[in-house]
Protein backbone atom coordinates (compact mmCIF):
# COMPACT_ATOMS: atom_id res chain seq x y z
CA UNK A 1 0.00 0.00 0.00
CA UNK A 2 2.22 2.17 1.17
CA UNK A 3 5.67 2.81 -0.86
CA UNK A 4 9.15 4.65 0.49
CA UNK A 5 10.60 6.17 -2.01
CA UNK A 6 14.94 5.63 -2.54
CA UNK A 7 16.40 8.70 -2.73
CA UNK A 8 14.25 11.78 -1.85
CA UNK A 9 14.94 14.92 -3.36
CA UNK A 10 16.51 17.88 -0.88
CA UNK A 11 14.23 19.53 1.19
CA UNK A 12 14.34 22.70 -0.80
CA UNK A 13 13.17 21.27 -3.99
CA UNK A 14 10.00 19.54 -2.21
CA UNK A 15 6.83 21.07 -2.72
CA UNK A 16 4.96 23.10 0.52
CA UNK A 17 4.08 20.77 2.77
CA UNK A 18 5.78 17.56 1.37
CA UNK A 19 7.44 16.95 4.57
CA UNK A 20 4.02 16.81 6.79
CA UNK A 21 3.04 14.38 3.86
CA UNK A 22 5.84 12.18 4.22
CA UNK A 23 5.59 12.03 8.55
CA UNK A 24 1.32 11.10 7.70
CA UNK A 25 2.10 8.20 5.18
CA UNK A 26 5.32 6.84 6.54
CA UNK A 27 5.15 7.95 10.44
CA UNK A 28 8.17 9.44 12.51
CA UNK A 29 8.30 12.89 11.45
CA UNK A 30 11.39 14.12 12.87
CA UNK A 31 11.07 15.80 16.14
CA UNK A 32 14.91 17.12 17.65
CA UNK A 33 15.10 17.83 21.12
CA UNK A 34 16.17 21.83 19.99
CA UNK A 35 12.55 21.82 18.80
CA UNK A 36 11.41 21.45 22.53
CA UNK A 37 14.30 22.97 24.75
CA UNK A 38 13.98 26.02 22.48
CA UNK A 39 10.27 26.15 23.20
CA UNK A 40 10.18 26.53 19.60
CA UNK A 41 7.01 24.42 18.55
CA UNK A 42 7.34 22.97 15.15
CA UNK A 43 5.65 24.26 12.52
CA UNK A 44 3.82 20.76 11.02
CA UNK A 45 2.54 20.95 14.88
CA UNK A 46 0.96 24.89 14.21
CA UNK A 47 -0.69 23.91 11.58
CA UNK A 48 -2.81 21.65 12.68
CA UNK A 49 -3.98 23.97 15.37
CA UNK A 50 -4.88 26.98 12.46
CA UNK A 51 -8.62 27.22 12.66
CA UNK A 52 -10.40 26.58 9.28
CA UNK A 53 -13.23 28.12 7.94
CA UNK A 54 -13.95 25.72 5.35
CA UNK A 55 -16.83 23.42 5.88
CA UNK A 56 -16.95 20.67 3.53
CA UNK A 57 -19.39 18.28 3.39
CA UNK A 58 -19.70 14.75 1.62
CA UNK A 59 -18.68 11.10 2.22
CA UNK A 60 -16.15 11.20 5.32
CA UNK A 61 -13.48 8.79 6.33
CA UNK A 62 -12.55 9.55 9.82
CA UNK A 63 -14.28 12.62 10.08
CA UNK A 64 -12.16 13.79 7.08
CA UNK A 65 -14.15 14.29 3.68
CA UNK A 66 -13.38 12.34 1.39
CA UNK A 67 -13.74 14.24 -2.14
CA UNK A 68 -12.02 17.49 -1.09
CA UNK A 69 -9.34 16.34 1.09
CA UNK A 70 -8.14 12.60 1.37
CA UNK A 71 -8.27 12.44 -2.52
CA UNK A 72 -6.24 15.33 -3.30
CA UNK A 73 -4.08 14.10 -0.58
CA UNK A 74 -3.67 10.65 -2.16
CA UNK A 75 -3.53 11.67 -5.73
CA UNK A 76 -0.30 14.11 -4.48
CA UNK A 77 1.04 11.12 -2.59
CA UNK A 78 0.94 8.75 -5.46
CA UNK A 79 2.32 11.64 -7.88
CA UNK A 80 5.14 12.07 -5.91
CA UNK A 81 5.74 8.14 -5.74
CA UNK A 82 5.66 7.97 -1.90
CA UNK A 83 2.02 5.67 -2.18
CA UNK A 84 0.87 3.25 -4.80
CA UNK A 85 -2.52 3.22 -3.88
CA UNK A 86 -3.92 1.43 -7.13
CA UNK A 87 -6.17 4.54 -9.77
CA UNK A 88 -9.67 2.33 -9.72
CA UNK A 89 -9.31 2.99 -5.66
CA UNK A 90 -9.01 6.81 -6.12
CA UNK A 91 -11.41 6.82 -9.43
CA UNK A 92 -14.15 5.43 -7.69
CA UNK A 93 -13.41 5.30 -4.45
CA UNK A 94 -17.18 4.69 -3.18
CA UNK A 95 -18.20 1.13 -4.14
CA UNK A 96 -21.55 -0.83 -3.93
CA UNK A 97 -21.68 -3.42 -1.10
CA UNK A 98 -22.69 -6.63 -1.85
CA UNK A 99 -23.90 -9.29 0.41
CA UNK A 100 -21.57 -13.15 0.07
CA UNK A 101 -24.85 -14.75 -2.43
CA UNK A 102 -23.64 -11.53 -4.43
CA UNK A 103 -26.76 -9.11 -3.85
CA UNK A 104 -26.34 -5.61 -3.83
CA UNK A 105 -26.99 -4.97 0.31
CA UNK A 106 -29.56 -2.63 1.20
CA UNK A 107 -29.60 -0.83 4.92
CA UNK A 108 -32.99 -1.08 6.93
CA UNK A 109 -34.11 2.07 5.47
CA UNK A 110 -33.95 0.36 2.04
CA UNK A 111 -31.25 2.48 0.41
CA UNK A 112 -27.83 0.93 -1.12
CA UNK A 113 -25.41 0.29 1.46
CA UNK A 114 -22.01 1.66 0.03
CA UNK A 115 -18.49 1.30 1.22
CA UNK A 116 -14.90 2.98 0.90
CA UNK A 117 -12.65 1.27 -1.39
CA UNK A 118 -10.48 -0.79 0.42
CA UNK A 119 -7.09 0.29 -0.47
CA UNK A 120 -7.80 4.00 0.35
CA UNK A 121 -9.46 2.81 3.71
CA UNK A 122 -6.17 1.41 4.95
CA UNK A 123 -4.09 4.44 3.64
CA UNK A 124 -6.47 6.49 5.83
CA UNK A 125 -6.00 3.81 8.76
CA UNK A 126 -2.17 3.99 8.23
CA UNK A 127 -2.88 7.80 7.94
CA UNK A 128 -4.68 7.72 11.46
CA UNK A 129 -1.79 5.61 13.01
CA UNK A 130 0.43 7.76 12.58
CA UNK A 131 -0.93 10.64 13.38
CA UNK A 132 -1.71 9.50 16.58
CA UNK A 133 1.93 8.40 17.11
CA UNK A 134 3.37 11.48 16.39
CA UNK A 135 0.79 13.39 18.44
CA UNK A 136 2.00 11.09 21.31
CA UNK A 137 5.77 11.45 20.60
CA UNK A 138 5.09 15.08 20.31
CA UNK A 139 3.58 15.35 23.71
CA UNK A 140 5.98 12.86 25.40
CA UNK A 141 9.33 15.15 23.82
CA UNK A 142 7.78 18.09 25.33
CA UNK A 143 6.79 17.07 28.97
CA UNK A 144 10.58 15.15 28.85
CA UNK A 145 12.60 18.43 27.85
CA UNK A 146 10.54 20.97 29.14
CA UNK A 147 9.24 19.46 31.99
CA UNK A 148 8.79 22.62 34.47
CA UNK A 149 6.63 23.98 31.76
CA UNK A 150 4.44 21.12 31.20
CA UNK A 151 3.93 20.35 34.51
CA UNK A 152 3.00 23.88 34.89
CA UNK A 153 0.11 23.63 32.45
CA UNK A 154 -0.90 20.47 34.52
CA UNK A 155 -1.52 22.02 37.44
CA UNK A 156 -3.20 25.17 35.87
CA UNK A 157 -5.62 22.67 34.14
CA UNK A 158 -6.38 20.99 37.00
CA UNK A 159 -7.15 24.06 38.61
CA UNK A 160 -9.00 25.91 36.33
CA UNK A 161 -11.14 22.36 35.91
CA UNK A 162 -12.07 21.47 39.11
CA UNK A 163 -14.92 23.79 39.56
CA UNK A 164 -16.72 23.26 36.59
CA UNK A 165 -16.19 19.30 37.53
CA UNK A 166 -17.95 20.56 40.65
CA UNK A 167 -20.32 22.48 39.54
CA UNK A 168 -20.96 19.83 36.79
CA UNK A 169 -21.68 17.04 39.64
CA UNK A 170 -23.95 19.30 41.74
CA UNK A 171 -26.17 20.02 38.95
CA UNK A 172 -26.18 16.12 37.70
CA UNK A 173 -26.86 15.19 41.39
CA UNK A 174 -29.77 18.06 41.71
CA UNK A 175 -31.10 17.05 37.95
CA UNK A 176 -31.57 13.66 39.34
CA UNK A 177 -33.00 14.42 42.63
CA UNK A 178 -35.66 16.21 40.45
CA UNK A 179 -36.52 13.04 38.14
CA UNK A 180 -36.86 10.91 41.34
CA UNK A 181 -38.92 13.37 42.63
CA UNK A 182 -41.52 14.20 39.27
CA UNK A 183 -41.36 10.51 38.65
CA UNK A 184 -42.87 10.01 42.35
CA UNK A 185 -45.50 12.71 42.20
CA UNK A 186 -46.43 11.16 38.49
CA UNK A 187 -46.94 7.69 40.38
CA UNK A 188 -49.22 8.99 42.70
CA UNK A 189 -51.17 11.03 41.25
CA UNK A 190 -52.25 7.88 38.76
CA UNK A 191 -52.40 5.65 41.70
CA UNK A 192 -56.19 4.42 42.02
CA UNK A 193 -58.25 6.17 45.24
CA UNK A 194 -59.34 3.12 46.56
CA UNK A 195 -63.39 2.87 47.03
CA UNK A 196 -64.93 3.06 50.64
CA UNK A 197 -66.06 -0.45 51.64
CA UNK A 198 -69.66 -0.32 52.01
CA UNK A 199 -71.05 -1.38 55.41
CA UNK A 200 -73.05 -4.41 55.80
CA UNK A 201 -76.83 -4.57 55.83
CA UNK A 202 -78.57 -5.99 58.99
CA UNK A 203 -80.79 -8.67 57.73
CA UNK A 204 -83.75 -7.68 59.09
CA UNK A 205 -85.49 -10.48 61.14
CA UNK A 206 -88.98 -12.06 60.30
CA UNK A 207 -91.62 -13.21 63.18
CA UNK A 208 -92.57 -16.59 62.56
CA UNK A 209 -96.51 -17.37 63.08
CA UNK A 210 -97.61 -19.79 64.88
CA UNK A 211 -100.86 -21.54 62.73
CA UNK A 212 -103.21 -23.19 64.62
CA UNK A 213 -105.41 -25.94 63.08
Amino acid sequence: MVKRRIGVKPESQQPSGYNVALWLVWGGYPLTKGDTAMNQTPNYIKSLLLPSTKSPQGRKVWSIDLEQVWLPFFLATNAMSDTAIPSDALGCPIRLAFDKDGSVRFGKNGRPVTRVAKPLSQSVSLVRENFVATLKNYAEGVATDCQKDYALQVELAQKAGLPIAEYDREAISKAIQLQIEQAVAQAEAHEPTPEPTPEPVPTPKVKKELVTA
